[in-house]
């Protein structure tokens, strides 16, 4: 079970990001604040990676319904090469917050690092997702917007199968990169083949 907030009192908002690990793609953050009397419903709410992929379909319009506010934040990977993915991912969640209607009291960061955002107290948690339950809203979120990406991206270049591996750094994406070349969504700063693929060409 977890847990249904880190204060007694205030307005907290979860953030979580997705796609830090992937090859191409953007980097995809979300901001939640849910209710403090939490519906039946939510109580489903789980670390995205422990849900299937049927499983975070079925709560985002949940969490989107019962949500007091939410928000997500997209970072592309021409700025990711540009100013790193760790910065990235604190730029996805500070869009993201900027994003809500409502102001949070506290952000509730999923990991054990962030860049404060303008003068809002943060607590950072490490495997956060797996013990508050805004976080999990956010991780939910931020995984599935993301993957909803990949998937349209997946339709202009199909030979990658992002649809299946979203960009993460599979075997088969390293080896059609090492076939086709890397597209204008690829991180060019991130190492797109593996050493052995590099060396085999």
């Amino acid at each position: 079970m977890l847990q249904k907030y880190f204060s007694k009192t205030g307005i907290e908002a979860g953030c979580d990001e997705a796609g830090r690990g992937c090859l191409a793609g953007p980097v995809v953050a979300a901001a939640v604040i849910l209710p403090r009397r939490i519906n039946k419903e939510l109580m489903m709410l789980d670390d995205s990676k422990k849900l299937n992929e049927k499983q975070r379909n079925e709560l985002r319009p949940i969490i989107e319904k019962y949500a007091l506010d939410f928000a997500v934040g997209v970072v592309d990977n021409h700025k990711i090469d540009e100013i790193n993915i760790l910065n990235a991912s604190f730029l996805a969640m500070h869009k993201a917050i900027d994003k809500l209607k409502t102001k949070p009291d506290l952000l509730l960061i999923d990991g054990n690092r962030f860049t404060t955002y303008k003068k809002i107290k943060h607590e950072c948690i490490i495997k956060g997702d797996g013990k508050y339950m805004a976080i999990a809203a956010a991780s939910i979120l931020a995984k599935t917007y993301r993957d909803e990406m990949m998937e349209k991206l997946h339709q202009k270049f199909p030979m990658y199968d992002w649809k299946k591996n979203k960009a993460y750094p599979t075997f088969y994406h390293r080896e059609m990169i090492a076939q086709y070349g890397s597209t204008d969504y690829h991180r060019k700063s991130f190492r797109l083949l593996a050493t052995q693929i590099a060396l085999e060409i």
